[in-house]
């Protein structure tokens, strides 16, 4: 078994990590998703109201609070595989909440590119409303995702990731970095205990 967390400010990567996860067959949870599904369960737009519900949650429920609403979806996928890839870890509280669960079998990846190169692959991917259309302004948004805590997280990496090369490029680090862990997970699991 092996928990492969990322962590990265918006536009870094971590989504195309996810995709190629999901290419060598690593299901995947999205802590995005459990965001998402609070927001619509709410009434509100999960592409301009994102952000006030995940901050929202922390507050009503802890910083932890979207970590631990993950753990039961990865120990659902942990029944079928024998690694998942968690998507988008904000804290160092929701590494604890990980590094608690999982102990060694967790490792963090820290997806990082600069502030320019972010901007342009979140106006390419037209997914998040921009200050234009009534959504943050990605300054405002990587000032909120840091105010959670991530800087810590991503300080406490064991990977870091680069991601300004080519997209090929980055995909072939990431499907490297998932083999070892998900054959490290193999290995550990197939090997004679010692007495």
């Amino acid at each position: 078994m092996h928990v492969i967390g990322t962590v990265g400010l918006p536009g870094s990567g971590k989504g195309e990590a996810a995709t190629v996860a999901r290419e060598e067959g690593i299901p995947v949870v999205t802590m995005g998703d459990v965001v998402r599904q609070e927001t619509a369960d709410r009434g509100l737009d999960p592409a301009k109201d994102h952000g006030g519900v995940a901050q929202a949650l922390r507050e009503e429920n802890g910083p932890a609070a979207i970590a631990e609403r993950s753990l039961p979806m990865i120990d659902d996928r942990l029944e079928d595989h024998e690694a998942v890839l968690v998507d988008g870890l904000r804290s160092g509280v929701e590494v604890d909440t990980f590094e608690d669960r999982f102990g060694d079998a967790f490792t963090l990846v820290s997806i990082e590119a600069p502030f320019d190169v972010r901007a342009e692959r979140i106006d390419a991917r037209g997914r998040d409303a921009g200050a234009n259309d009534g959504g943050e302004p990605l300054e405002k948004r990587d000032e909120r995702e840091r105010g959670f805590g991530m800087d810590d997280a991503m300080d406490r990496a064991d990977v870091v990731i680069e991601n300004t090369d080519s997209l090929e490029a980055f995909h072939e680090r990431i499907r490297t970095i998932i083999r070892e862990e998900a054959g490290e997970s193999d290995e550990q699991e197939t090997e004679p205990h010692q007495p």
